[in-house]
């Protein structure tokens, strides 16, 4: 008699590209019996159930739970994590048997707390920029660093600012200004209560993304993002305008000093400070000369690199989170696709500043050479609409980038809204 196949209910929380990408790969899989996300958009919708919770709704999570027999939760935003989702789980007698894919509030920190995570990269010898932090009490001390600093200056708010709390600014009166801003008049709310100052790293970005079942870990495949609205990285910071991967540059031997300077030395700190984690780590890094450096950490999958990075996966999703239970992530081999993926984005006239909602989609049915995202889209009258600033990731494979980039362009001639918007200029760096 063959083996019979464990099967499980899977809820994903959010409602971006990102948790689109998740859904569609947790589908694929013979693993998967029942699927649900919440809230969801338009795209989750076609391959699973949306439940209109919110994510940070831990009361109605659980309901909801228990109500579909959910056996695996994947966690797609960074909120319910900072907030403590996992623990809320892990603490409940109802929930602790679900796996939570997604680390623990105390880890969660790296990317809830600019200062945490710099104090773990420093005792870690883990490679970054130099800093230091301030708050209002010590704003004329955080003066006299910026003018010790080499222009532009990074300022980071320490909490959670949705993408915007990093301002990077070439003129002092400017940046002191900001830092006041900031800390004295609270421009981000309680997440500039502390703000971080770091020297300014010149070079190209990546990341690094980690799968860790706390024990053993598996790293995935490199992407590189957009992050401004306008073309030759000009303009407001987004959430993300496309990505690409892999990244060109990151050849095998910059791959290795990625593993041997910052992953392994972030897995093994986690470890020596006591603090469990489980679920992806994304690293933020920057390539100053030959060398990687740290940026950030993220406790989650980036967006809208999970829409390059999940499709080259080959490896079975819920086979790899399953490995969770008993940290036997080390007995499973990932098998990445050798082609290259990249994803653009269509956003909203007037994003990342005020939009328009509410506008009707077209044409997402004529694209057949890509692979098309929701991210803020939803389903009005059994009509698709923009619902967000991000709406639609427009992905693609080719044997290269370049290759990739084109036929996603090609797609996209195919898509309408009102006032959508688009970079033409994805890749150009590379």
């Amino acid at each position: 008699m063959p083996k019979q196949l464990t099967v499980m209910n899977i809820l994903v929380l959010g409602s971006g590209g990102r948790e689109h990408t998740f859904a569609w790969k947790l589908a694929q899989s013979p693993r998967c019996k029942e699927l649900f996300v919440a809230p969801g958009n338009s795209g989750t919708n076609d391959i699973a159930t949306n439940l209109n919770i919110s994510v940070t709704d831990f009361e109605a999570i659980k309901n909801c739970v228990l109500k579909h027999k959910i056996d695996m939760v994947v966690v797609g935003p960074e909120d319910p994590l900072v907030l403590g989702i996992h623990d809320y789980f892990s603490k409940d007698a109802a929930l602790k048997h679900v796996l939570i894919i997604g680390p623990q509030q105390k880890a969660a920190q790296l990317e809830g707390s600019k200062e945490f995570a710099k104090q773990f990269l420093i005792k870690h010898n883990i490679p970054t920029a130099a800093y230091q932090s301030f708050t209002k009490n010590t704003l004329e001390a955080g003066y006299e660093f910026l003018e010790k600093l080499q222009p532009p200056y990074v300022l980071k708010a320490d909490g959670l600012a949705a993408g915007k709390g990093v301002l990077i600014i070439d003129n002092l009166d400017e940046a002191k200004q900001e830092l006041k801003q900031m800390l004295v008049d609270a421009k981000f709310g309680k997440a500039s209560q502390t703000v971080v100052i770091e020297e300014f790293l010149d070079g190209i970005e990546l990341s690094c993304f980690v799968l860790t079942d706390g024990k053993n870990y598996k790293i995935l495949p490199t992407a590189k993002d957009y992050k401004r609205i306008g073309e030759g990285d000009t303009g407001l910071n987004t959430g993300g305008m496309g990505a690409v991967s892999p990244v060109p540059f990151a050849d095998k031997d910059f791959m290795h000093k990625i593993e041997e300077r910052i992953v392994k030395p972030t897995i093994n700190g986690l470890k020596e400070d006591g603090i469990p984690y489980q679920g992806f780590i994304f690293i933020g890094l920057i390539k100053v000369g030959n060398d990687p450096k740290v940026i950030e950490y993220n406790v989650r999958m980036g967006d809208p690199e999970t829409e390059v990075v999940l499709p080259r996966l080959k490896t079975d999703l819920v086979e790899l989170f399953k490995s969770f239970k008993d940290q036997s992530l080390n007995t499973i081999s990932l098998e990445i696709d050798n082609k290259a993926a990249t994803t653009i984005m269509l956003v909203s006239g007037g994003y990342p500043e005020s939009y328009e909602k509410g506008k009707l989609i077209n044409g997402i049915p004529n694209v057949s050479d890509s692979l098309v995202f929701h991210a803020g889209a939803s389903i009005q009258n059994n009509t698709i609409v923009t619902s967000g600033g991000r709406v639609l990731a427009v992905t693609s494979f080719g044997d290269s980038y370049e290759e990739a980039i084109k036929k996603s362009y090609q797609s996209i001639e195919k898509i309408s809204f009102d006032k959508m918007y688009y970079r033409k200029d994805i890749g150009f760096d590379l």
